[in-house]
């Protein structure tokens, strides 16, 4: 019973990694123009999701002071800005799940409507690593 247990979790485990995705960095920044990110901005961006989730669409942070969550790429947090229920909902009306996939489209709609308000000052992981700091060489990409 054991072994049918683990081998039921091993394949729920893959199955939810399926849609998962790990960018290189100049994959990124094709990924990131074909989204539409301003071009003067990218090294930010690319900075800002390097420290953020590590370039992968799958992570899931861990719980902030608040009880909070982030989500994603872009580390989208679901106090404000999506919904951890089926119901998609909060700022960018939409559920977190949504910013779990190797297809972007959604969270850099999101991303782009929190920069639209908070520029990148958002992400702590920007405001400490990318901030007045060397940003990324994506000269080659």
């Amino acid at each position: 019973m054991k072994t049918i247990i683990f081998i039921v979790f091993i394949a729920f485990s893959l199955a939810s990694q399926v849609d998962a995705k790990t960018f290189t960095r100049c994959g990124l920044v094709r990924a990131l123009r074909s989204q539409g990110f301003d071009e003067a901005k990218m090294r930010d961006w690319v900075c800002l999701v390097e420290n953020e989730s590590g370039r992968r669409t799958d992570i899931v942070g861990k719980p902030n002071k608040n009880g909070s969550r982030d989500y994603g790429l872009f580390q989208i947090n679901d106090k404000y800005w999506c919904n951890n229920t089926t119901n998609p909902g909060k700022g960018c009306n939409i559920t977190c799940s949504q910013l779990l996939t190797d297809d972007i489209t959604v969270a850099s709609k999101c991303a782009k409507k929190i920069y639209k308000r908070h520029h990148f000052m958002a992400w702590y992981g920007w405001r400490n690593h990318c901030q007045n700091k060397p940003l990324p060489d994506i000269s080659n990409c």
